[in-house]
């Protein structure tokens, strides 16, 4: 690591080591595979401040395998396995920077979809696979062509989860609506977390009658993220969950550092800020709650 790395004018370096946590707690969602340095030293390095399991995400076939794998190998990781909102429509649309760069040459279309699912719904049986996600609906860069194709990946993320047991992890961005309609269409699996959290707190009320676990990341220490703080303040304590979304969405004050599970400690304390408890009954409640929501 280079000397420089706790330098706050280096806006490519690696932040600080923060503070340990007393309570272990777990990184609910994270993406190894697009951070720099080895799974080891990640997972050391987390483990140093009190991260001492993570949920590697996959969002690809390529992606998925390798979450798959890397979970089989380490005893802090558990896996999670889908194709993203935004991967369906460039399997449906036979763009070449889709699912055909995994090494399976793909014309596009609802077969290419159907096939990739049918990967999907293989390593979703793997005892070391949690959960089947992130998975949902993505409006932000979706032009109405994509939706359908999201829309009917979404749904069977869902019977995915639902057959295999395992925990549903969503994305929703700029989709609210529609992703609480496809859940209530479809039945919601038991275990179903919204993975960074981006709805109000009127939203987290419609999630807590519902079971629903909510995840939050470090953009609740955002400056404009007021609605953010709103949720996690109704939001019933024993649904919540704390998570990276590594390499992205790093917390304040190191926003737009390369991100990474040894943060999450920040995250937890601006959580507990929030709610106004301590920051070790928060731990606590919050690794009780990743182990309930993926089974583990």
């Amino acid at each position: 690591m280079p000397s420089n790395s706790s330098d706050a004018s280096d806006k490519n370096a690696a932040p600080p080591l923060p503070e340990p946590l007393r309570v272990p707690v777990a990184d609910s969602h994270t993406h190894l595979d697009m951070q720099s340095g080895t799974v080891e030293e990640a997972l050391a390095k987390a483990a140093s401040v009190g991260v001492t399991t993570v949920v590697q995400v996959g969002c690809d076939i390529k992606g998925s395998r390798w979450a798959a794998e890397t979970a089989a190998a380490f005893d802090g990781v558990h896996a999670t396995v889908a194709l993203h909102p935004n991967e369906a429509p460039r399997i449906v649309h036979g763009d070449p920077d889709g699912w055909s760069r995994q090494g399976a040459r793909q014309p596009g279309g609802a077969q290419a979809l159907d096939e990739a699912l049918a990967e999907i719904d293989r390593l979703a049986a793997l005892p070391q696979v949690k959960g089947v996600g992130e998975t949902g609906l993505d409006y932000f860069r979706t032009g109405p062509e994509g939706k359908e194709a999201q829309e009917r990946s979404f749904r069977a993320h869902i019977e995915i989860a639902k057959r295999h047991g395992k925990a549903l992890v969503i994305h929703d961005r700029d989709a609210h609506d529609d992703v609480l309609r496809v859940l209530k269409e479809e039945g919601a699996p038991e275990r179903t977390v919204f993975h960074c959290y981006s709805g109000d707190a009127e939203m987290a009320e419609v999630c807590a009658r519902e079971g629903y676990f909510m995840s939050f990341a470090g953009n609740v220490t955002f400056k404009n993220a007021q609605n953010l703080r709103d949720a996690v303040a109704v939001a019933p304590l024993e649904l919540l969950l704390v998570e990276t979304d590594a390499p992205f969405l790093t917390p304040v004050p190191y926003r737009g550092r390369p991100n990474a599970p040894y943060l999450i400690p920040v995250t937890v304390r601006a959580l507990a800020a929030v709610r106004g408890i301590d920051e070790d009954a928060l731990a606590t409640a919050l690794a009780a709650n990743t182990a309930r929501a993926f089974g583990y």
